[in-house]
């Protein structure tokens, strides 16, 4: 069987670091971008089999970049886990409204995140 790839859409390095090693340890292959402005060129090309994605980012929403990818038919597909700082119920809520699979908040755990992406690409 190849090797999923997970990408990872996260401003801040340390954060995307980490969250590439808990991917990396689960097995997966990981692609990581610090800018929400040319994931969708990296989406498309890559066609990752599940992303991890910010909402809070400089150029671009997560948000916008997920309606992006829910309107575009070649991409809609992909599993979305939106990881983010923003915590309270209408942010969870803009989130699942917008395509995400789950919606998960900062700080996340390794097996909250490993769990959340393995159900995402099973289910």
């Amino acid at each position: 069987m190849n090797e999923r790839t997970v990408l990872i859409i996260e401003d801040e390095a340390d954060a995307a670091e980490l969250f590439a090693e808990m991917m990396r340890v689960s097995g997966f292959r990981v692609l990581k971008t610090f800018s929400s402005a040319p994931a969708m060129q990296m989406i498309t090309n890559e066609m990752p089999d599940l992303i991890i994605l910010d909402i809070m980012m400089p150029e671009k929403s997560g948000l916008d970049l997920l309606h992006e990818m829910r309107s575009d038919p070649s991409v809609s597909g992909i599993p979305v886990v939106v990881v983010s700082a923003k915590s309270l119920p209408a942010d969870v809520k803009l989130g699942m409204d917008a395509g995400a699979f789950t919606y998960l908040t900062k700080p996340v755990g390794f097996l909250e995140l490993k769990n959340a992406v393995f159900n995402a690409l099973d289910g």
